[in-house]
């Protein structure tokens, strides 16, 4: 019976010796912490489409990674439901208005923070900074009192108006960055050419804000599309201006007194792909936003 020694020149030793090797075993454990963050940030997902895949009675019985019987059932009983393809249209308006305010209104403001000296500045900067560390609850009971002075209880228009208070923040602070990047030299030449500050801002400065503006709008996009305390309490009287987070918390599902989890995991899935969508489609304008500054050149 031979035995196997292992010395310096054998294969065993050797692919130690490499494998130990600091810059070996660095780029082993980063590729093996990526697979961790990959498996940690994935598999909720997978667990949702596979539940989502399943019978309401193999959802609950079952806890298997493998589904062998896939079935569509609830993603036709969940576009069956009036209810939620309501609240899909609901939050894309309030979702849609909501970018739109926080981006006209921020980019205005980040300009002003940005290129205008004044006195007073990096005081306002702070406080819209510490606007967004109020948790929500905390001006929650205030702002529906407002809201039903105004008689907009039960109304998407509530949302509309309320959404910006953590939106605009934000869209302002992120935007502030950039615009305080651009070079001065080009604001300069466009006032020497005769132009006015208002033509410099949307005809200059703000194209060449166009990654942050996307990576900013996607950002609030996706916040207004997940909210779910304002829309709770603000809509909770009429269920014609749910937003999806709201109706899939409610959904009833099909059968009475049941815990549709299988139904509910399909609406999930129904709503992530729109936000996957547009990640992927703008993808390049989202790395060019958030690389943008990091190198003068």
């Amino acid at each position: 019976m031979k035995t196997q020694t292992y010395d310096h020149n054998g294969d065993p030793v050797g692919f130690l010796q490499k494998f130990l090797r600091p810059q070996t075993f660095g780029k082993f454990a980063f590729y093996l912490m990526l697979a961790g963050i990959f498996f940690y940030t994935v598999f909720p997902f997978f667990w949702a489409v596979n539940t989502s895949l399943k019978t309401e009675q193999q959802a609950i019985q079952s806890t298997s990674y493998v589904n062998t019987h896939p079935t569509l059932v609830n993603y036709k009983a969940v576009f069956n439901n009036e209810q939620f393809t309501h609240a899909l249209l609901n939050s894309t308006i309030v979702s849609s208005i909501s970018v739109l305010v926080s981006l006209l209104i921020g980019s205005f403001a980040a300009y002003a923070l940005g290129r205008v000296k004044f006195r007073g500045r990096m005081l306002m900067m702070y406080a819209i900074l510490a606007m967004t560390m109020f948790p929500q609850i905390s001006i929650l009971s205030g702002l529906f009192g407002i809201v039903r002075e105004l008689d907009l209880a039960g109304n998407i228009l509530s949302l509309v108006i309320s959404y910006p208070i953590f939106t605009l923040p934000f869209t302002v602070w992120v935007l502030t960055a950039f615009f305080k990047g651009l070079p001065g030299e080009l604001e300069q030449a466009a006032l020497v050419d005769g132009a006015s500050p208002f033509q410099v801002f949307y005809r200059i400065l703000l194209p060449l804000t166009m990654p942050a503006l996307v990576t900013t709008g996607l950002l609030t996009f996706i916040a207004a599309w997940n909210e779910y305390l304002f829309a709770l309490t603000f809509t909770s009287t009429n269920a014609d201006s749910y937003t999806v987070p709201v109706s899939i918390a409610l959904f009833s599902g099909e059968v009475s007194f049941q815990d549709p989890v299988a139904e509910r995991m399909a609406a999930a899935v129904v709503v992530t792909v729109p936000l996957v969508i547009l990640v992927l489609f703008f993808q390049r304008q989202i790395i060019g936003g958030l690389t943008a500054g990091a190198v003068k050149g």
